[in-house]
């Protein structure tokens, strides 16, 4: 019963729409301008800088906290995992929203760096080192999730954290489909160009 409370405030955790609630608090509903995506990119986009770093921040948090709560209240590893992912799974589908979220790229990141803490590190530098070779922040998101999965796999990690990992990483991987898309026909835009499409 303590596995299926944590998980459940875990996603109900990762529902909070951060960055649609500071952005409605400046009058304006991230829903209806930019990407129309609830997540940090859009944030900068029509915000500036220091709102979607807040937002960003927070929605990290909230993954943190999800896997931190998890393993107050249970034992093992498991339910932590479990914890963390439903927080990602929250944040892309959140019930507070029609389950319309983000990319849950930041919110994954907060929860690995509990339970993978060199792997999330290394998939930070992953993400840092792609957009500023490549300057998408699609395809560093990517990168990002990809590394954080095959370091937490080839680490000495348990297991269900590596299979956790590996989860997180298809779920960000299926968040940008129409990136991947936009990638291959060349119509992905780049980190400074107007109209950039970048979401996290």
């Amino acid at each position: 019963m303590a596995d299926l409370l944590a998980v459940l405030a875990a996603y109900l955790m990762g529902s909070i729409p951060f960055a649609q609630l500071l952005s409605r608090r400046r009058g304006v509903d991230l829903r209806r301008v930019g990407s129309g995506n609830v997540g940090a990119s859009n944030v900068l986009r029509t915000l500036g800088v220091r709102p979607a770093v807040l937002a960003m921040m927070l929605d990290a948090v909230k993954g943190t906290v999800a896997v931190l709560v998890a393993q107050r209240l249970t034992n093992g590893v498991a339910a932590p995992v479990m914890a963390g992912l439903a927080s990602m799974v929250g944040h892309v589908y959140p019930v507070w929203l029609r389950f319309r979220g983000g990319k849950g790229v930041a919110t994954a990141a907060g929860a690995f760096a509990v339970l993978a803490p060199v792997a999330a590190a290394v998939a930070a530098a992953a993400f840092l080192l792609t957009v500023a070779l490549t300057r998408f922040i699609s395809v560093g998101s990517m990168v990002a999730a990809l590394t954080l999965a095959g370091w937490a796999i080839g680490s000495d990690a348990p297991t269900i954290v590596g299979i956790g990992a590996a989860i997180g990483a298809a779920l960000v991987i299926i968040g940008h489909r129409a990136n991947v898309v936009r990638l291959v026909a060349g119509t992905e835009r780049r980190v400074g160009q107007r109209g950039v499409r970048e979401l996290v």
